[in-house]
């Protein structure tokens, strides 16, 4: 039986990530995060452009629960968020590069 897992504030869960969490007993850590720290981890992983580094960052994801991280290292923070303005930097390294 598969247990039900929560996504993030706007992202859902993907099947890929909630595969590695059951796998390695990482659900309660996952449930533990708030939802912008769940939203966060998703969002850089749905980020990655090629399948081998989605892969990378499923798996470094799961060492960083593993070690009681709460986000991803190094993350700008989603883009995706209706909540709050993204920051100066992130308009323009990842909005207005994408507009071009």
């Amino acid at each position: 039986m598969k247990p039900e897992m929560s996504g993030g504030l706007v992202h859902e869960l993907p099947g890929d990530l909630a595969k590695a969490l059951v796998e390695k007993e990482l659900v309660s850590s996952w449930e533990a995060l708030s939802a912008i720290g769940r939203n966060e981890f998703i969002c850089w992983i749905e980020d990655a452009k090629q399948q081998k580094t989605r892969i990378k960052r499923i798996v470094r994801a799961t060492e960083d629960l593993l070690e009681g991280k709460k986000r991803p290292c190094c993350w700008v923070g989603c883009i995706h968020r209706t909540d709050k303005q993204p920051g100066k930097w992130q308009q323009q390294v990842f909005i207005d590069k994408k507009k071009k």
